[in-house]
């Protein structure tokens, strides 16, 4: 087995409050990084200095300061600044598995000839809230095609030169930036198969969002990401068809039909069933911390949840595709 070269990159913007979570993880892995790089982008908060304070802890450790970076242009830089031909990617806010690094690395040093690596996360949830929201956006390890899993830059690892002929992050995107990244990578593929090695053991730990508020933030952000991005066009149409079209109708039905108004009823009861199932079955595995009580109020936030996801959702992606059809009239590299 060859041992390979490591450097572990991440970009953070005011994680102050957070960041100590990645960083002591980092230091604790079974496989020390041979190098970090951070790229901090210009945070208002003490994220770099707390990011520095570990240089004792994590040995060729480098902070970079970069105002005004985008997570994109933070991950470039890194990347660009690191030694390594290795690149392990995560990010703050989040725990790493003590076993995190050197699962994710295996495939390189033990002759696959990898050129990527898939690594995966897991929701670290505390409470009510958050369990019933991880168990509403985050899949679990046994929904995953290893096949058609396009890896979040929250455990990703990849060979420097394949970073470099993707083109890099694309840093005229500010959100959903690891898929297009993902999408560059498995496009090297001569036979059009997925690039990334699946390594499901390679675990993060990612806190969901703890209110309404930033999870409707968050996905507001993600689908106008998907906007810019054109991407996921089909999810989307079939979203605004559910909420526009279907869910009037089935209204209209059940209170206003002219004939078996119980059918609207039936199908409202059906489509929530369909709509909440996948996240009650994960709730089920998520929630056994939960008392009975406590597991009925996860199970409730479900449809709020997801309504609420949505709702963002299609506030987003037609702001993002406006911002496309500006940007490609201007003539912005990378935009097509």
């Amino acid at each position: 087995m060859a041992r390979q070269t490591v450097s572990v990159i991440a970009t953070v913007y005011n994680e102050g409050a957070a960041i100590a979570h990645l960083l002591d993880s980092l230091a604790a892995q079974s496989r020390p990084a041979d190098e970090v790089v951070i790229c901090d982008g210009g945070s208002s908060d003490d994220t770099a200095a707390i990011a520095r304070s570990y240089a004792d802890r994590l040995p060729n450790l480098r902070v970079i300061v970069e105002p005004g970076a985008n997570i994109s242009r933070g991950r470039n830089l890194a990347i660009g600044a690191a030694q390594g031909p290795i690149i392990a990617a995560t990010d703050a806010g989040v725990r790493l598995d003590p076993a995190w690094l050197e699962r994710l690395v295996a495939p390189f040093e033990d002759g696959q000839d990898a050129t990527a690596v898939a690594g995966f996360f897991l929701p670290d949830a505390q409470g009510v809230f958050e369990t019933a929201m991880a168990a509403t956006v985050l899949p679990l390890t046994d929904e995953i095609d290893p096949g058609r899993f396009l890896p979040s830059s929250r455990s990703v690892a990849f060979r420097k030169d394949v970073w470099e002929q993707a083109g890099g992050y694309p840093e005229w995107l500010d959100y959903c930036e690891d898929l297009l990244f993902d999408f560059a990578v498995n496009a090297q593929q001569p036979d059009k198969s997925s690039a990334f090695v699946w390594q499901p053991d390679a675990l993060v730990y990612f806190r969901p969002r703890s209110s309404l508020m930033a999870f409707a933030k968050q996905y507001y952000r993600y689908a106008r990401g998907d906007g810019k991005a054109d991407l996921w066009r089909k999810r989307h149409a079939i979203r605004y068809a559910t909420y526009f079209v279907a869910l009037p109708a089935l209204l209209g039905h059940a209170f206003w039909g002219f004939f078996a108004r119980w059918l609207g009823w039936a199908g409202l009861l059906i489509g929530l069933i369909v709509y909440c199932l996948r996240p009650w079955q994960r709730l089920a595995k998520l929630g056994g911390n939960l008392s009975e009580r406590e597991w009925l109020q996860a199970a409730a936030l479900v449809p709020v949840i997801r309504a609420v996801g949505d709702i963002a959702k299609m506030a987003g992606y037609p702001v993002g595709l406006w911002w496309r059809r500006r940007r490609r009239g201007e003539g912005v590299k990378g935009v097509s």
